[in-house]
């Protein structure tokens, strides 16, 4: 089983940053892809980025050059810098650990950007 906490959601003006972070327990990341997605009431949840264990990276067109997602296994922890923050970036995101053909799933952090 693996626990997956989210943290550094909050609100911030339009072309603000935050520092998202995803502490993950019970098993080690090392070998998992790691994925943020986010979700806005009435809406399917949106896949924001995703990292796999060689570090590959892939982001939404919507997200491209303004967020970055990146991992460190030793902290079991992964993060995403939200930079040039837009309106439409107003979500709650959540963290994912997919490995073994199992999905996790954290609780969500709320991102509100006020225009």
């Amino acid at each position: 089983q693996v626990q997956l906490v989210e943290s550094g959601g909050g609100l911030v003006p339009a072309g603000g940053s935050l520092r998202l972070s995803c502490l993950a327990s019970g098993s080690s990341i090392s070998f998992a892809i790691m994925r943020w997605y986010r979700q806005v009431p009435g809406k399917q949840r949106e896949l924001v980025a995703s990292v796999n264990s060689g570090g590959g990276i892939v982001y939404t067109s919507s997200v491209q050059g303004r967020f970055t997602i990146s991992r460190d296994n030793a902290k079991s922890t992964v993060y995403l810098q939200t930079n040039s923050l837009k309106p439409e970036d107003t979500a709650v995101y959540y963290c994912n650990s997919q490995q073994a053909g199992l999905n996790y799933w954290g609780q969500g952090t709320q991102v509100t950007v006020s225009s």
